[in-house]
């Protein structure tokens, strides 16, 4: 290794020669993937104006994670290579994914980076034998432990009903558990007052509705198993009335390159689509959204939860597990099908309570922020501040940064 790369400060046995301000509690925020550290970008923040921490981040081991150092770098943040990452010691380490975990030196603090955890462990190889009730993914001994170890410190969970899911499937890591609520849901909350801005910003007209369509990854996802639902929605929905956004899981950019995405999408471009870069902030167009047409991703709950209508696409897969909001639209959300004129199905209701679907995603409603604060300064081992921790809204949209000039912006 030379010199340049391996950063000298700001931790390290040497970093006391290169920093202006010594003293501070090292905090490693792991990044895998765009999801997962949009997610711990709104939780660093609760400790990163202290100036008694030093936060910085490294990217970790994925196949997801092509664009995370560009990302970072983008947002100013002071990067660590990994294999550096994980030879230095930390006060705090942050994560919401799992892989290399067990290579670091530090208490650590593992959140969801989506809408609760409601996904089932895919099978494994075909010989494998199908499990009548798989496990729920995250909340399993093969993520939360090695070689008999628990990993995180403390692991947050958005609701009792994970804590009682644990209690099942890895009893020894409940120590570790604390309920803290859902950080996502309650900023998309104090957004709401602010959805006429949001429309504002990405140049809705008054009379205009929005129509957004959400895709997670995968062949199971809405953009892999419905290929032609863009096209048609530009095509049958007017111009005047309708605009259409398009919310692609970060991982669909990674695994097909984004040149590739925009490629397929151009004629939907032409078009007037709407289409963030995955580095963008998808929760104000969802804020700003009069429809939400989405498959059993987490974008479709949170949708949900702020009372947007909500159809949810015919999908293939396991079913989510029970009590969780993707198992709630699942079973009561109208669905739209994609091979009918989608225009009349954009009126369609089921009995999908946005109340109902708030209180299955977080058990803390309006206070993750206040809890996971004090999670983080426990760790940490310092003083919380006196301060009230505030809710902020989520970032303004900005359309400038959106691919809509025959797919080559962004």
């Amino acid at each position: 290794m030379t010199s340049l790369e391996w950063s000298p400060a700001p931790v390290g046995i040497d970093a006391s020669r290169w920093v202006s301000r010594s003293g501070c509690r090292p905090t490693l925020v792991v990044a895998h993937t765009i999801a997962s550290c949009q997610r711990l970008l709104d939780v660093i923040g609760y400790v990163e104006g202290d100036p008694r921490v030093q936060v910085v981040f490294t990217v970790a081991p994925d196949v997801f994670n092509h664009q995370v150092a560009r990302f970072l770098d983008r947002l100013g943040a002071l990067v660590l290579p990994w294999y550096q990452a994980v030879r230095e010691h930390f006060d705090l380490g942050i994560a919401a994914a799992h892989g290399g975990l067990h290579q670091l030196h530090a208490p650590l603090l593992l959140l969801a980076h989506g809408a609760g955890r409601s996904k089932r462990v895919r099978p494994g190889p075909s010989d494998a034998p199908v499990l009548a009730d798989p496990p729920v993914y995250g909340l399993d001994a093969q993520r939360l432990t090695h070689d008999g170890r628990v990993l995180p410190t403390a692991l947050a969970l958005s609701h009792d009903r994970e804590l009682e899911v644990l209690r099942r499937q890895c009893p020894e890591a409940v120590e570790a558990a604390v309920v803290v609520g859902d950080p996502c849901v309650d900023r998309l909350v104090a957004s709401l007052p602010r959805r006429p801005d949001y429309r504002r910003a990405m140049g809705l007209g008054e009379h205009q509705q929005l129509v957004v369509v959400s895709s997670t990854w995968g062949r199971d996802g809405a953009f892999g198993r419905w290929p032609d639902l863009l096209p048609q929605l530009m095509k049958q929905l007017p111009a005047d009335r309708y605009r259409v956004a398009a919310l692609l899981h970060p991982a669909i950019w990674d695994g097909h390159g984004h040149r590739q995405i925009r490629a397929w999408l151009r004629g939907c471009l032409d078009a007037g689509l709407l289409l963030p870069d995955p580095t963008e902030d998808w929760r104000g167009p969802v804020v700003a959204a009069d429809h939400v047409v989405g498959d059993h991703g987490s974008v479709t709950a949170y949708a949900a939860a702020i009372g947007r209508r909500t159809l949810l696409l015919p999908a293939q897969g396991p079913v989510p597990a029970t009590g969780t909001a993707q198992h709630l639209l699942a079973t009561h959300a109208p669905r739209l099908d994609p091979r009918q004129p989608l225009i009349s199905q954009l009126a369609l209701t089921g009995e999908v309570d946005p109340e109902t679907v708030m209180a299955a995603l977080t058990a803390r409603p309006g206070n993750a922020g206040v809890l996971l604060r004090r999670t983080m300064y426990r760790l940490l081992r310092l003083a919380e501040p006196d301060q009230r921790q505030q809710t902020d809204p989520v970032p303004m949209p900005r359309p400038h940064h959106w691919a809509t000039e025959r797919g080559l912006a962004g």
